[in-house]
């Protein structure tokens, strides 16, 4: 087997040991990097570890950007992987450090690389769930009509309520916060959602009393939308994909659905 095709395998594979090892080293210096931006804003710290901080991003930097040449190189699809999703955040996750010595603050775009992260869902095999949240968006879909009309509902309460609350509290103090309508609706969503932030309180009993109804209303509001989507559910029967590929070069069965390379072997699995 040619270098070209190990590389290929190792870091388009994930069902090999190095495979795994890979993409598992990977994020974990993804995950670094993502780190070191976040330390890097805040001041106090920032002003003590500055210059690790450069030192870690562009160690980091030109790993990403050798990783991500060694890529099209090992791969006969090369248009294909450049123009693809993975190959495009690929690409953006080490521009921002190259744009920073152009202009200022560039380097806090890598947070962008947390998108890189959803390379997790190959490595933990989460693909296999897939058609479990098809099920789930299928449900969603076929409840959506009952979700709009609920919603339509929920705003046209929330502008009721908002400005009930705005004609009961806005004579009384200026201090409660009810100033307009558009923040009396803005307390009246907090309140639905049972949220709660307190910048806007009620100062007078009627006006607490109708808050102590949102409170009460918002517990029920919230389990709608929920017991929607699962009647939906329950009308369509959840199987589980047992289903596994044979790999033609050893014959091994025992290969995941979306597994791409042979567990045993290596080898590429066939479609």
């Amino acid at each position: 087997m040619s270098l070209r095709r190990k590389l290929y395998i190792i870091i388009f594979g994930t069902d090999t040991p190095a495979g795994k090892a890979f993409d598992l080293a990977l994020l974990v210096a993804i995950v670094l990097s993502i780190i070191v931006v976040m330390l890097e804003s805040v001041p106090s710290i920032d002003a003590k570890y500055d210059e690790y901080f450069k030192y870690i991003e562009w160690i980091l930097t030109i790993a990403f950007t050798l990783e991500y040449l060694t890529r099209i190189y090992v791969t006969d699809r090369k248009l294909h992987y450049i123009f693809s999703f993975y190959g495009i955040i690929d690409l953006l996750s080490v521009l921002p450090t190259y744009l920073s010595l152009i202009f200022t603050g560039g380097s806090y775009l890598l947070v962008i690389r947390a998108l890189r992260l959803l390379r997790v869902f190959r490595i933990l095999k989460l693909g296999r769930f897939i058609g479990e949240s098809e099920q789930l968006l299928s449900a969603i879909k076929s409840s959506r009509h009952k979700i709009t009309v609920f919603m339509g509902a929920v705003v046209t309460l929330v502008l009721i309520l908002g400005t009930l609350m705005y004609l009961v509290e806005s004579n009384e103090s200026a201090e409660s916060g009810f100033t307009s309508i558009p923040r009396s609706v803005y307390w009246a969503i907090v309140t639905l959602t049972t949220v709660g932030y307190g910048d806007i309180t009620p100062q007078t009993v009627i006006g607490q009393f109708i808050s102590s109804l949102v409170m009460i209303l918002g517990y029920a509001i919230i389990a709608v939308p929920t017991g929607i989507v699962t009647a939906e559910l329950t009308k369509k029967p959840i199987v589980l994909s047992e289903q596994k590929r044979k790999c033609d070069a050893c014959g091994n069965e025992n290969n995941d659905l979306d597994a791409i390379f042979c567990k045993r072997c290596g080898e590429r699995l066939t479609d």
